[in-house]
């Protein structure tokens, strides 16, 4: 055959080969195939691309003939075609694997009330696993990628005699990535933090939202994002708010006057909460909890809700409402200092005429009492 219809056919392969992921990819996004094939979707978005490489170069390999280029080109090709073949199934396998998770990790999300804890676990887990998969793919493929050149294959009864002096250096360079890597397993496993938990870290509140082999993303209240590595976790104590479960108990505190009516304001904060959406029908108490060295008491009124956000907004309605009701209804029992005038101690003075002054100013007046006394 002549070169020239060698290279046609070439062509006309990869092009075929290419045509059918694209028919493929058109019958998993039909309305018949996506709606009965949950799978359908989450394929079709992460593995086009992976798909028409794959496919272009494995056609591209089947059909090319030693001598369709000079020989020192051929030798070229076909080791470029090599590399090529084994990114693009690498690829191609990852990106199978990430949309087979999406699916579970999809209905994963949707999951609430007593199942969200399990679920969160779940998602966690799969979560890290898929990435250390990946990484384990990608490792691999550059393996099989560096032994698929006659000279590396040469080498590798040394690589391999040298395996235990060279695992040793890697491992002392690598130590605080490799210490991160086990902690996120371990934290993962362990189920000491979940996807979506909410924590406290070194004072900051927020909620778990990325989880990777290295690091953990904290989203806060305010939107900020707090980049920790894993290893933090594993020797730093931090709260979790939502480890058995994400109800939370709140409390506010007043410092208000001794004549505060405290069953009525008792009886106030069980009719304001029973009329509140946020309170889950729970606890709540209020109770007299101290007495201030500055003359006044402090009131704390302890108050549940189904998560942290709900207790927070909830905290704030209550001590709003509570504040106007004292102000308004009792205005005798808002916050006051209480200052005593004493009466001013006066003695009577030794000299003639028996003059009286303070005991003070005589204290302060030394020359003054020494004439008096004088």
């Amino acid at each position: 055959m002549s070169p020239a219809f060698n290279w046609i056919t070439l062509v006309v392969v990869v092009l075929a080969a290419i045509v059918s992921v694209e028919l493929l990819r058109r019958l998993l996004r039909s309305r018949r195939v996506n709606g009965s094939f949950s799978l359908a979707g989450p394929i079709v978005e992460r593995c086009t691309w992976p798909g028409f490489a794959t496919a272009g170069v494995t056609a591209f390999n089947t059909v090319y003939a030693p001598g369709m280029t000079g020989i020192v080109a051929d030798y070229a090709v076909r080791q470029t075609i090599t590399v090529l073949i084994i990114a693009c199934v690498a690829w191609l396998v990852i990106q199978a694997a990430y949309a087979v998770t999406d699916v579970v990790l999809e209905r994963l999300g949707t999951v609430e009330g007593d199942g969200n804890k399990k679920a969160r676990r779940i998602r966690t887990q799969i979560t890290l696993v898929r990435r250390a998969a990946a990484a384990v793919i990608i490792v691999v493929a550059a393996g099989a990628v560096l032994f698929s050149f006659p000279a590396v294959r040469a080498l590798g009864a040394g690589l391999l005699a040298s395996a235990g002096i060279a695992g040793v250096v890697a491992g002392i360079a690598a130590q605080s990535t490799l210490s991160n890597l086990i902690a996120g397993l371990q934290l993962v496993f362990s189920d000491a933090i979940r996807l979506d938990d909410v924590v406290v870290v070194d004072g900051e509140w927020g909620r778990i939202e990325e989880l990777t082999l290295t690091y953990v993303v904290l989203r806060l209240w305010d939107e900020r994002r707090l980049i920790l590595p894993v290893s933090y976790f594993t020797t730093t104590p931090f709260e979790n708010w939502t480890r058995h479960g994400s109800r939370v108990i709140g409390h506010v505190t007043l410092s208000v006057d001794w004549s505060v009516p405290v069953e009525e304001i008792r009886t106030e904060l069980y009719r304001r909460l029973r009329e509140h959406p946020l309170w889950d029908q729970k606890d709540w108490i209020l109770q007299v909890t101290d007495v201030q060295p500055n003359g006044l008491v402090e009131l704390r009124a302890l108050m549940s809700a189904s998560d942290a956000p709900s207790v927070w907004d909830l905290k704030c309605d209550i001590r709003e409402h509570l504040v106007a009701y004292i102000r308004d209804n009792h205005p005798q029992a808002l916050p006051r200092f209480r200052v005593q005038d004493l009466p001013t101690e006066r003695v009577t003075g030794s000299g003639p005429g028996g003059s009286a002054r303070p005991q003070a100013e005589r204290a302060g007046d030394t020359r003054t009492d020494d004439r008096i006394a004088g």
